[in-house]
């Protein structure tokens, strides 16, 4: 195995969780100034590469005006997410002229496909004028792509730690019955956590964060008149613009209530894995990544109390989605390190 080589896919790797987090948080960014549809075609702006040519050639109509402030946030988020998949082409090609290495080369092409997959999203998002199923899946499957960069570079880090006959030996131990439970916690927390992460995401593509305005009660109630039906409707047709939501408050109320109760599951999960990792006696390593999740935790419940208490400021909002990446990387590194060990 080449280590210059390892080292180099690593670096582009880290380049590569460090822009996708940048993209994920500056797209929640584009949807809560309500820029989603700054620049209402695709992959251009009026027709044009840049916002500055569009006006230049006075584009838009009264029905789509063009706003120099939106298109620009939407522009600039396609211009990072190109070059994140700029990124991510170099990684699969030298990850394919280096197989016979033992490289990640699964992941690698994985990624691939799933950056084209997310150009075709973010198509979508426009053309269909950010409807919500699509624009949560864009945020899924975005954050599925900095969680995936993020295991090609945990994976690379093995192999630059550890030799291969090593690992080979670590497989064929037996395994102790409080670490064969953390593992499971640990895997059972990572699915639990993407489904909140999913609500989170329907949440906010559906304006629905106004549905409870206080906390921790909702509406003043602890179980206000919600409508569940209406809120997870998730197709409802072509044509219509979503910027800023199109359901009743029931509905939004019905989102938001899901969402709350999603997070005390959510929260349980997350400290059983937390609880048998640490138990576990699996060393310094796992240890460190049970820290990692539990800051992780905590800042997020924090950021999600305080955005209420304060009536929900965009940079609270913002860093809500930032928080929910964090959480997710952590729990991912917990995951793999008890794996691992």
């Amino acid at each position: 195995m080449n280590t210059q080589h390892v080292l180099w896919l690593r670096r582009l790797a880290m380049t590569g969780v460090l822009l996708g987090l940048a993209v994920v948080v500056f797209g929640a960014y584009v949807r809560l100034t309500y820029a989603g549809l700054g620049c209402p075609d695709w992959p251009g702006c009026f027709g044009h590469v840049t916002p500055l040519g569009a006006q230049d050639a006075n584009a838009g109509t009264p029905d789509t005006p063009l706003h120099m402030g939106k298109a620009w946030r939407e522009m600039i988020h396609r211009y990072a997410a190109s070059i994140l998949g700029f990124i991510i082409l170099v990684i699969t090609v030298l990850s394919l002229r280096w197989r016979r290495e033992r490289l990640p080369h699964g992941l690698a092409r994985s990624l691939l496909a799933l950056v084209l997959f997310q150009g075709l999203l973010g198509m979508l998002t426009v053309t269909w004028k950010v409807k919500p199923l699509v624009v949560t899946a864009h945020l899924v499957f975005g954050l599925t792509t900095v969680s995936l960069l993020w295991l090609f570079w945990l994976a690379l880090g093995r192999l630059q730690s550890a030799p291969q006959h090593n690992a080979d030996t670590a497989a064929n131990l037996p395994v102790p019955n409080p670490l064969r439970w953390a593992r499971r916690a640990a895997l059972l927390a990572v699915p639990v956590l993407i489904m909140q992460i999913m609500l989170g995401g329907w949440t906010s593509t559906n304006y629905a964060a106004v549905g409870c305005p206080d906390f921790p009660t909702c509406q003043q109630q602890w179980w206000p008149q919600a409508d569940f039906r209406e809120g997870f409707v998730l197709w409802r047709g072509l044509g219509t613009n979503y910027e800023g939501g199109v359901l009743d408050y029931p509905a939004r109320i019905a989102i938001h209530l899901t969402h709350r109760i999603g997070a005390v599951v959510v929260t349980v999960a997350l400290l059983l894995a937390m609880l048998l990792a640490w138990r576990a006696g699996a060393g310094n390593t796992v240890r460190r990544a049970a820290l990692a999740v539990g800051a992780a935790l905590l800042l997020q419940l924090f950021i999600g109390i305080f955005m209420v208490r304060f009536g929900f400021p965009l940079s609270w909002a913002t860093a809500h989605n930032a928080g929910a990446a964090v959480l997710l990387l952590a729990t991912l590194l917990l995951e793999r390190s008890l794996r691992r060990t």
